[in-house]
């Protein structure tokens, strides 16, 4: 490519183009000949932006492509240039396709129409396998850790709350047997004590929920400029309603359960004993 030192991969579709397979940061993908798709590393390497056009040259032949698209592909360190075959047909390639991509009717049985592809195309050496959210066992690992974290700091704020509970509880267990003594009953200190500590939770999980996804905004788009790409906004705006309000109600319910504990011993302790108590 013209400008580009090293020059760079190109992809060329033949047929219908699996643009869905791809999610774009910006523009379109391509749709005509002589449009093209590249990802933010190729654009910034290029000094390029959409809209421009490209040479690209092999063996003396060249072509023209013009961008049309900012694409989220991190293969082949982001410097994928993708088209349409009949684009870069001017170039005399003789390459053969390295992949197909087959679009099966509705109603056929996806893994036994693979099983059946692979028992053919094993004397080739050739292997077929299902498109699908199948994730690499590096994106597995990653999310298994995320949810250890993730279930380490419900544990550390479950064990902040009974901390906290079991000293105020301790501080009013004469208050408590002022009410035990005026009739209240076990059930109702469990729910005095759990509503108390539940509306502090709910106040934390209105406040810190938003900020977290501030934060997340923030953070995400970074890392993705760290390593010279561009993380789609479809990427990035992942918290909707529902899920804003579920985990603003993750804070009551961690409260909750850090405060079970207390509420219940306040709710065994005998009248008599806290009223002695100061």
């Amino acid at each position: 490519m013209a400008g580009l030192k090293g020059g760079a991969p190109l992809v060329a579709y033949e047929g219908e183009a699996p643009g869905a397979d791809h999610t774009m940061v910006s523009g379109r993908w391509f749709g005509a000949r002589g449009e093209a798709v590249a990802p933010t590393r190729f654009l910034a390497t290029a000094g390029v932006r959409l809209g421009d056009t490209v040479t690209l040259s092999e063996q003396g032949r060249t072509v023209r492509l013009r961008i049309v698209g900012e694409v989220f592909d991190l293969g082949s360190q982001g410097m994928t240039l993708r088209t349409g075959m009949d684009s870069v047909a001017d170039l005399g390639s003789r390459y053969l396709p390295s992949n197909f991509s087959v679009r099966l009717a509705s109603g056929t049985d996806a893994g036994r129409y693979v099983a059946d592809l692979n028992a053919a195309l094993k004397p080739l050496g050739a292997e077929a396998e299902a498109a699908g959210p199948g994730k690499s066992s590096v994106i597995r690992a990653m999310q298994a850790l995320i949810a250890m974290l993730t279930l380490m700091l419900v544990a550390v704020a479950c064990l902040g709350v009974l901390n906290t509970v079991v000293l105020d509880t301790r501080d009013r267990v004469r208050d408590l047997g002022v009410f035990k003594a005026l009739g209240m009953t076990p059930r109702q200190t469990i729910v005095q004590v759990l509503t108390s500590v539940g509306a502090i939770g709910l106040a934390a999980g209105a406040v810190g929920v938003p900020l977290g996804v501030a934060l997340h905004g923030w953070v995400m788009p970074e890392m993705g400029r760290a390593v010279g790409t561009t993380i789609p906004p479809a990427d990035v705006d992942v918290y909707g309603p529902v899920l804003v309000g579920a985990l603003a109600l993750a804070g009551v319910l961690i409260a909750v359960a850090g405060a079970l504990l207390p509420a219940g011993w306040a709710a065994r302790t005998r009248t008599a004993q806290a009223l002695r108590a100061e």
